[in-house]
């Protein structure tokens, strides 16, 4: 059975600057996840709002993904 990967093993140290690569790839990643957003009914202000509830992102990615596939089945 494979061991679950932590994410602090796969981001930067938070002290350090992050670089000019690691910046593209944050904003990819945010301009994927709006445009999810836009395809499920989920505004990037709603978005805003359930971090600021205390929805870690990873259980937004998921709340999105399961408005997507419930879109997929009606």
């Amino acid at each position: 059975m494979a061991e679950p990967h932590s994410l602090t093993d796969a981001t930067p140290d938070l002290g350090e600057s992050p670089t000019f690569a690691d910046q593209e790839v944050l904003e990819r990643a945010i301009v994927k996840l709006a445009l999810l957003g836009q395809q499920v009914g989920v505004s990037v202000d709603q978005m805003i709002a359930l971090l600021e509830s205390g929805l870690s992102v990873v259980e937004l990615v998921e709340y999105m993904a399961a408005r997507n596939r419930q879109c997929r089945c009606d």
